[in-house]
């Protein structure tokens, strides 16, 4: 997270709706070596306190939960390289902007019982997105195909004890400064999502 208060001052609740929006992040779980990583969907409750996901079993990730673990999922947002020359002021350096959420917690496996429930849960929660398209169902899948494929996976659950934010957007710049470098990066091609990204700066 980027120490600069200018970029941290939103409230837990934003932090809460963008993760839970997002849906998707990168898990990391500490080890004695380099820390293990995956990039997962998950679902996040409406007060941020649990985080639902699945693994694959054959991930090294399975193999050190054996009780609960210390991890975070850092779930990522729009991000762009800004300018110098876009702010219309000088003396000015080159930065990047972003928005980014820290969920940290305790992981742990669940029961293989919950794994049904969380795959509904969690297809439900994207399939809405697609509407008018019906929603996808697991009942619509033979049912020793769904089996054998569920028996590949595992489910978890984090209980998130810190939830933490970066809102990098040029707070720290003057009103112009930061409108102007928020018309300019919607042009760019250095980032992702760079119109979201861009009405972000407006709004900050």
């Amino acid at each position: 997270m980027h120490p600069n208060p200018a970029f941290r001052a939103e409230d837990r609740a934003r932090h809460i709706d963008f993760a839970r929006e997002r849906g998707f992040g990168v898990l990391a779980v500490s080890t004695e070596e380099a820390p293990l990583i995956s990039h997962v969907p998950f679902l996040l409750s409406e007060d941020g306190t649990v985080a639902e996901l699945h693994l694959v079993r054959s991930n090294p990730i399975t193999r050190v939960l054996t009780g609960p673990k210390a991890a975070r999922i850092a779930v990522s947002g729009p991000d762009g390289y800004i300018s110098p020359d876009w702010y219309g002021v000088e003396d000015q350096v080159p930065t990047w902007n972003y928005v980014a959420v820290h969920l940290t917690g305790q992981m742990e496996m669940l029961p293989n019982e919950r794994l049904r429930d969380l795959l509904d849960r969690q297809s439900a929660f994207f399939e809405e997105r697609l509407q008018p398209k019906p929603p996808w169902r697991a009942d619509k899948m033979d049912s020793h195909a769904l089996e054998r494929m569920m028996r590949m996976i595992v489910p978890c659950r984090m209980h998130v004890t810190e939830i933490d934010g970066t809102w990098k957007l040029n707070q720290n710049k003057p009103e112009a400064a930061r409108l102007g470098a928020a018309d300019l990066v919607g042009t760019s091609e250095t980032g992702s999502e760079l119109g979201q990204l861009a009405a972000l700066m407006r709004d900050s």
